[in-house]
């Protein structure tokens, strides 16, 4: 086959990112059981494909390396989220308001909705948040808005991937310490941490705290006139759906920042310094549907050795701890404590004995 046409399929690989909201799309203009599509496709479908199919561990060539650094096709994959999300979200919203569904349909489209925000809406973000130019890091925002989470831009830039691996880290889980336990601490102290941020940034320009520069304070804003708009539009009881769909949101992005950092620690190289972020404080995986899915999220290390690195080169580095399971999998066994403990620890112990 024509080395060309074979690099082209590998370019496109990534429109499979997009049956997510293709399932989300089956999922809000169903009824019974079809309203939960999105939820067997992205925690039953994925994950069996993932038992079956082999991890790929290739990294690509330099020369490849710098062709797909340049090629905007993968920045167009990114920016076509934004009106995916924001229609089906739209969609979605006003089938919940004009039709008379039973609690399970509701249960299932608002599953459905909360995955779409969590993936194609706060992963997305999260890799343009990361962009230099000031377009796709206010495309990183807007993203965020839906899911009440525009904070995470500042804490996860400027907090997570300096403290990542130390106790200063709320994104950073503990080990023996439950996925129930983490939400509640990494969401209170990320939010609290991105105000105390959000003020070294103000002192550091030298600007008011009550002024335009105060990102924290607009977020209040957009956000709360997002939630006023829904309810101008639908009405209270939609509002609160919108608002649980919000948190379902991002209770799984903090599900993947859980397993993400499971345990892995920085070690103090003095009294007041640790040592730099390095390929073992992240968990890794290859395997091949996740991966693409959520836009090479999964090769998680790469990205945290270097944060700027576009997701279409993120390589598997070799010392990295490489989780026995795919995202998918493993947010599933993050949910049962015990199991996950049982899986991991042993895998951390070791790593750290060795």
């Amino acid at each position: 086959m024509n080395k060309k046409f074979i690099e082209l399929i590998d370019d496109f690989k990534y429109i499979f990112a997009f049956t997510i909201p293709l399932s989300v799309y089956i999922s809000i203009n169903s009824e019974g059981i079809y309203t939960f599509t999105t939820l067997i496709y992205a925690f039953v479908c994925i994950p069996v494909l993932e038992i079956f199919l082999k991890t790929d561990d290739s990294n690509l060539s330099d020369i490849r390396k710098k062709e797909k650094k340049k090629n905007k096709l993968f920045d167009i994959f990114l920016y076509l989220n934004i009106p995916i999300v924001f229609s089906l979200l739209f969609i979605g919203l006003q089938n919940l308001n004009s039709n008379n569904y039973l609690n399970h349909e509701y249960l299932g489209i608002i599953l459905s909705l909360g995955i779409l925000l969590g993936t194609n809406g706060i992963n997305v973000a999260h890799e343009l948040g990361h962009r230099p130019s000031k377009f796709s890091r206010n495309l990183s925002k807007l993203l965020l808005m839906p899911s009440l989470y525009m904070h995470f831009f500042i804490e996860h830039n400027f907090g997570h991937h300096n403290n990542v691996g130390t106790p200063e880290d709320p994104a950073t889980s503990k080990i023996n310490q439950s996925v129930y336990s983490f939400w509640i601490s990494s969401i209170l102290y990320q939010y609290i941490d991105a105000w105390k941020i959000q003020k070294i940034l103000l002192i550091n320009k030298k600007k008011h705290f009550f002024s335009i520069y105060n990102d924290m304070i607009l977020y209040l804003i957009i956000q709360s006139l997002y939630l006023f708009v829904i309810y101008l539009y639908f009405g209270s009881f939609i509002l609160i759906l919108s608002i649980i769909i919000s948190i379902l949101s991002f209770l799984l992005l903090e599900t993947i920042n859980y397993i993400e950092h499971y345990g892995l620690v920085r070690n103090k190289v003095d009294e007041n310094r640790y040592e730099r972020v390095r390929n073992i404080h992240s968990w890794n995986s290859n395997h091949f549907i996740g991966r693409i899915v959520l836009f090479e999220l999964t090769r998680h290390s790469d990205h945290h050795f270097r944060p700027s690195k576009k997701y279409q080169i993120l390589e598997k580095k070799t010392d990295s701890p490489q989780l026995p399971y795919g995202y998918p999998t493993s947010i599933i066994l993050s949910l049962f404590p015990p199991l996950w403990f049982k899986i991991m620890n042993p895998i951390i112990n070791l790593k750290t004995s060795s």
